[in-house]
């Protein structure tokens, strides 16, 4: 009986051994199981911003829909254009739960040397949207148009302040000063601009600067309320719908130029094929359905999607744009 007994714990044992080792997150047929438990959704901002407002709805949408069955609670981070999260991500190689929004300022704060950090220390998903620049005073301000506002820095670059939520040389300082030189602005180095963290709006209705350089979708409401006046947006054609619809393009102004904030999600760098899978697969599906369509149009957002080796091209030649506009201005980091 004691050879029988012993017989059967060496085959139970030689059948555990023979028996395959499945990874954390695998299925019994060896494929991984994700997403497996809480997302976490970033924003690299503070809140009520583009980026917000992008993250956000793209977590709401893929509940909605259905594409995504796992809590995908969004936090902020803020701090240095986004650089504060950027440099946490790099803490985190390989994790495959982290999924954040970023836009122009992935590219600008490196080239302007606020960070030595930038798409390459990411792993591009796709990019989902255009949104655009505008160009808000206060509802009672004595511009009524963006050439109001050239004339005047054309006259004196320190006669009107500009305000934006990144810091110099970054995104909303940058696409100001792209329109002032193709309006024919010169001394673009002595216009007066000045950050704030998160609170642009409520600078410029305070008057404490003159002219609020942002994103669109970020103060559609209060255009939409009255309590500021769009004097531009940036795109190449009206967008959106309403309010917002009737913004004149700076193209319409006679200015020759436009500015597009492009805004993608990324995953912490070396994050795991599998994931890098999922999202692409996923976000293929979501800017498909009618959620998502919604919500550009609800936003004042453009299609501008691009995922895999298209995505990748698209940030090394954007990256190259830039660092053109930021050596022409004399910042340009060495």
């Amino acid at each position: 009986m004691k050879k029988i007994i012993v017989s059967l714990l060496v085959l139970a044992v030689c059948f555990a051994l023979a028996a395959p080792i499945l990874a954390e997150g695998q299925g019994e047929g060896g494929e991984v199981q994700y997403p497996k438990g809480a997302l976490d959704f970033v924003a690299p901002s503070g809140a009520g911003g583009g980026w917000d407002l992008t993250i956000r709805t793209v977590a709401k949408v893929l509940k909605d829909t259905g594409l995504v069955k796992v809590p995908m609670p969004v936090r902020n981070n803020p701090g240095a254009g986004g650089a504060v999260h950027l440099a946490s991500l790099q803490e985190k190689p390989k994790a495959d739960n982290i999924i954040t929004v970023y836009s122009p300022p992935l590219i600008l704060t490196k080239l302007s040397g606020s960070t030595d950090l930038n798409y390459e220390n990411v792993t591009p998903l796709a990019n989902l949207i255009a949104d655009y620049a505008v160009f808000v005073v206060k509802a009672d301000s004595k511009y009524n148009s963006i050439m109001d506002v050239m004339n005047a820095l054309k006259k004196d670059p320190k006669s009107v302040k500009i305000g934006g939520t990144s810091s110099a040389g970054s995104m909303d300082h940058i696409q100001f000063l792209i329109m002032a030189k193709a309006a024919g602005v010169k001394n673009l180095r002595q216009i007066d601009y000045v950050n704030f963290n998160d609170s642009g709006a409520a600078q410029v209705m305070g008057g404490h600067i003159d002219l609020f350089s942002t994103g669109l979708s970020e103060v559609r409401g209060l255009i939409e309320s009255g309590d500021l006046k769009a004097l531009a947006q940036t795109a190449d054609h009206r967008v959106g719908e309403g309010v917002v619809a009737a913004i004149p393009t700076c193209m319409e102004a006679g200015i020759h130029e436009t500015f597009v904030n492009w805004r993608g999600l990324f995953g912490p760098p070396e994050m795991p094929q599998y994931a890098v899978d999922f999202w692409v697969n996923t976000l293929n599906q979501m800017v498909k359905t009618e959620e998502w369509k919604q919500a550009k149009i609800k936003n004042g957002w453009d299609d501008y999607y691009m995922q895999g080796p298209e995505y990748l091209e698209f940030l090394k030649k954007v990256d190259q744009s830039y660092r053109g506009i930021l050596d022409e201005i004399g910042m340009l980091a060495d």
